[in-house]
C-alpha cells in the first residue's frame, strides 16, 4: 500500500496496533534521516587524513573538502522549505534519501578532490532537507506528551550515525581504506529510501493543503482516540482560520512571528557557537595536536561517538519529565566547564599518560554536555515554537542558520586554531557556552507536554517568548 492510499483508507484498528504505537513507529522511520546526517558528519574525521595523502591535499583544502557538504546543506535548507510546503514533509524525506544514496556512491567513486567536493555537495543538500524536514514531520505526527523524546530519538539517531561512522572509520583505518568509510554510507541511505516509503502525510500539512477529510483520517490513523484524533483536527483548523499570510508574508507583517523566527536563528546559531562540530569534523587533529598517535586518535575519536550516543539517550529519557529549559541550563554549564578544563590542560602542556586522559576526559565531558541538551533541544524548540501557517518559512530560517554557521566555523577553524592556539580556542568556546546560559534564562520557553496550537496562540497574543509554554 502506497503512502497516498495510507493516508486515504487509514482508520482505528488498522494494523491491529493502538494509534499512538502506529505514530511512534511512523516517527522512528522518519528519524533514520537523523541516522544519515549522523553517518556523514562523522565519516569525514577518520577519511580526511587518508584524503589529503592521496590528493595532496592542503589544510586549506582539506577545509573546503569538510565544509563543503556545510555549505551545501545550508542550501538545501532553504530549498527545504518550498518542497516541504509544496510535496509535504513525506516527499522531501524521499527526495533527501536519494541524494544520501547517490553523494555516498560519488564519494567513495572520486578520482579527483573535485568529485569528492561534488559528492559531498549532493550529501549537503540532502542533510539540509532532512534535518528540515525531519524534526518537522515528527513534531507534527506525535502527541505533546511524548514530542520532545520523539524529536530527540532524531538527535539520537545522529550520534548513532556519528558513532558507526566513527567506529567503521576506526576498522577501516588500519589500511587506508577511506573509499570503503565513504561507500558504506549507501547501505543505509537505500534502507532509508525504503522506509520513506510506507511513511503517511503529515496531516497538518493536509490541513494546510486544504484537505481535511485525508487529514482527519491520517489523524484517527496516528491516535488511540478518535474523539481525541476529531479535536486536534478541530484546533488545526482554528488556528488557520485566523487572518494572515503564509512564510514571508506573515515574517513581513507580523512582529509575532518575527519574533519567533529570530529566537530559532538564535538558537541554532549558539548551538554551532557551542564548539561541537569542531570536535566531531576535526576531533583526530585535535587529539594528535595533543600529543596522541594516529591510533590513539582515532580510537578516541570513537569513544566520543559512544558517549555521545549514551547521553542522548539520556536526554531522551528526561526531556518530557525535566523540561526543556533545566536541561539545556545544566548542559551549557557543563559545556563551559568542560571547554575551560580543556583549554587550561593544553597551556599547561605535557605529553603524560594522566595528561592524555585528563585531556580525553574534558573533550567527553563537553560532548556528553552537549547530547544532553543543546544537542535534541535545539531542533525540539525550533520545530515547537513557529506557527503552523509560518512552520515551513520559520524553520528553515533556522535551519539554514545552522548550517551556515557550521558551514563558517569548520571552514575557518584550523587556520584558527593556528592562530589562536588550542588553549584560547577553548576558552572562546567556553564563553560562548557561557552566554547560551543566559540567552535560555532570558528567552527559551518551557515547552514540556503544550500542544504546538497552545504554544502559536500563546505567540501571535504577544506574550514573551519565555512565556511561550509552562
Amino acid at each position: 500500500m502506497s503512502p497516498d492510499q495510507l493516508s486515504a483508507q487509514a482508520a482505528p484498528g488498522i494494523g491491529g496496533s493502538p494509534g499512538a504505537a502506529r505514530a511512534v513507529v511512523v516517527g522512528l522511520l522518519a528519524a533514520m534521516a537523523g541516522l544519515m546526517f549522523g553517518l556523514d558528519t562523522g565519516v569525514i574525521a577518520g577519511a580526511l587524513g587518508f584524503i589529503g595523502d592521496e590528493f595532496h591535499a592542503s589544510a586549506r583544502m582539506q577545509e573546503w573538502i569538510v565544509s563543503s557538504m556545510m555549505a551545501a546543506a545550508a542550501l538545501g535548507s532553504v530549498g527545504a522549505g518550498r518542497i516541504s510546503f509544496r510535496f509535504g514533509r513525506r516527499r522531501a524525506l524521499l527526495g533527501a534519501s536519494l541524494l544520501f544514496l547517490a553523494g555516498a556512491l560519488v564519494c567513495a567513486l572520486a578520482h579527483s578532490i573535485t568529485m569528492l567536493i561534488a559528492g559531498r555537495i549532493m550529501l549537503g543538500l540532502a542533510v539540509g532537507i532532512a534535518a528540515f524536514a525531519a524534526p518537522l514531520y515528527i513534531s507534527e505526527v506525535t502527541l505533546e506528551a511524548v514530542r520532545g523524546a520523539m524529536v530527540s530519538f532524531y538527535q539520537l539517531m545522529v550520534t548513532l550515525g556519528i558513532f558507526l561512522a566513527y567506529m567503521t572509520d576506526s576498522l577501516l583505518s588500519y589500511g587506508g581504506h577511506w573509499r570503503w568509510m565513504l561507500g558504506l554510507m549507501a547501505v543505509p541511505a537505500a534502507l532509508f529510501c525504503a522506509g520513506c516509503l510506507f511513511l503517511p502525510d503529515s496531516p497538518r500539512w493536509l490541513m494546510m493543503r486544504g484537505e481535511r477529510s485525508r487529514a482527519s483520517q491520517v489523524m484517527r490513523y496516528l491516535r488511540a482516540d478518535p474523539a481525541e484524533a476529531d479535536a486536534e483536527i478541530r484546533d488545526i483548523a482554528q488556528e488557520l482560520r485566523k487572518p494572515g499570510g503564509d512564510g514571508f508574508a506573515l515574517f513581513r507583517t507580523d512582529a509575532n512571528f518575527r519574533r519567533s523566527v529570530l529566537l530559532g536563528v538564535v538558537l541554532q546559531v549558539m548551538q554551532q557557537l557551542t564548539g561541537i562540530n569542531v570536535l566531531m569534523y576535526y576531533a583526530p587533529k585535535i587529539f594528535q595536536a595533543a600529543q596522541f598517535g594516529v591510533s590513539a586518535a582515532t580510537w578516541a575519536t570513537a569513544l566520543i561517538g559512544l558517549i555521545n550516543m549514551a547521553a542522548t539517550g539520556f536526554a531522551i529519557v528526561f526531556i518530557d519529565r525535566w523540561g526543556r529549559r533545566p536541561l539545556l541550563i545544566l548542559s551549557c554549564a557543563i559545556m563551559t566547564f568542560a571547554m575551560l578544563a580543556a583549554g587550561g590542560l593544553v597551556a599547561v602542556g605535557g605529553d603524560s599518560t594522566s595528561h592524555e586522559m585528563g585531556m580525553v576526559g574534558a573533550l567527553l565531558l563537553f560532548v556528553a554536555g552537549f547530547a544532553i541538551g543543546a544537542g535534541p533541544l535545539v531542533w525540539t524548540l525550533c520545530s515547537e515554537i513557529q506557527p503552523l501557517r509560518g512552520r515551513d518559512f520559520g524553520i528553515a530560517c533556522s535551519t539554514f542558520t545552522n548550517w551556515a554557521a557550521n558551514w563558517l566555523i569548520s571552514n575557518v577553524f584550523l587556520s584558527v586554531l593556528a592562530t589562536l592556539g588550542e588553549a584560547r580556542t577553548f576558552w572562546v568556546f567556553a564563553a560562548m557556552n557561557g552566554l547560551f546560559i543566559v540567552i535560555t534564562l532570558a528567552y527559551v520557553p518551557e515547552t514540556r507536554g503544550v500542544s504546538l496550537e497552545e504554544i502559536e496562540s500563546r505567540l501571535m497574543a504577544g506574550r514573551r517568548l519565555r512565556d511561550l509554554g509552562r
